[in-house]
C-alpha cells in the first residue's frame, strides 16, 4: 500500500538537512523511545499533548502516524489530547486537506469529528478534541509528547506515560487569519 499521491510527493520533497542541530537534539529522546520499542517488537503509542487539543497536537498526531506508515515502522499508534477540550481548528483540517489528506466530517457540532485518511486501504485517523484522560486515548504504555510550553508547564506528570518528552512548537494560533 502506498500513501495518497500528494502526501507521498510532499514527503519525498522534505529536506532533513534544514532541521537545526538543536531541534535534532530535542527530538533524540523520542527517536530513542521509538527505537527501543522497535527493537523489543512492542507497540509504539505516542500521545501528542497541547493545551486546547486544537492545532499542534492534531498536526503532530496525523503527520507522525503518516510518516510511520511511510517509513514502514509497524505497530505505531498516534493520539492527540489536551489539558482542555475545545475543537479541532477548521484551518488544521483545511491544511491537511491541502497537503493531500482525505478529510471527511463524520459528526458536526461544537467539537466536530473528522475522518482523516492518508492511504486508501487503511483505517482513517479519527480527529477531534479531547482531554488527556479521554477513553479514546491510551491509559498506559505510551510516550507523552508535550507540543506546547503551556501544557508542558501545566502537566509535569502524565498518568500512565512511560516517558514524558517536551517537543514544543510555536503556537500556530499566532498565524490565524494570515496566509501562513
Amino acid at each position: 500500500m502506498k500513501l495518497l499521491t500528494k502526501i507521498e510527493d510532499l514527503i519525498n520533497k522534505l529536506n532533513t538537512e534544514t532541521i537545526s542541530k538543536e531541534r535534532k537534539e530535542t527530538l533524540l529522546p523520542l527517536i530513542e523511545f521509538i527505537q527501543t520499542k522497535v527493537n523489543a517488537k512492542q507497540e509504539i503509542r505516542i500521545n501528542f499533548i497541547c493545551t486546547h487539543n486544537s492545532r499542534r497536537s492534531h498536526l503532530s498526531q496525523v503527520w507522525a502516524q503518516t510518516l510511520a506508515f511511510h517509513f514502514n515502522i509497524n505497530n505505531v499508534f498516534c493520539y492527540s489530547s489536551g489539558t482542555k477540550s475545545t475543537a479541532l481548528f477548521q484551518i488544521v483540517a483545511e491544511t491537511l486537506q491541502n497537503s493531500g489528506f482525505q478529510i471527511k466530517i463524520i459528526s458536526e457540532g461544537n467539537n466536530p469529528i473528522y475522518s482523516i485518511k492518508y492511504v486508501d486501504n487503511e483505517h482513517p485517523i479519527i480527529g477531534f478534541s479531547k482531554k488527556i484522560d479521554d477513553d479514546f486515548n491510551p491509559k498506559s504504555e505510551f510516550v507523552a509528547i508535550m507540543t506546547c510550553s503551556q501544557a508542558d508547564g501545566d502537566c509535569p506528570f502524565i498518568v500512565g506515560a512511560e516517558k514524558r518528552i517536551p517537543i514544543t512548537y510555536v503556537d500556530p494560533k499566532a498565524f490565524d487569519d494570515t496566509p501562513q
